[in-house]
């Protein structure tokens, strides 16, 4: 309960922005596999960041 109102790390954020996007490429991988790259790659960059913040 205590653990409701707590905010989000920014690392937390981008985790979850990250799985978002591996989800949806990999739906769209069945279906459009030009778009499933492109989100794909914005996957990695965002991956980047995280990398980025948890070195310091």
């Amino acid at each position: 309960m205590f653990g409701l109102f707590k905010k989000k790390s920014p690392i937390e954020k981008l985790q979850e922005e990250y799985q978002a996007l591996q989800q949806k490429a990999f739906e769209l991988s069945k279906i459009n596999r030009a778009e499933s790259d492109k989100i794909q790659m914005e996957a990695q960059e965002i991956l980047k960041k995280i990398e980025q913040l948890q070195q310091g």
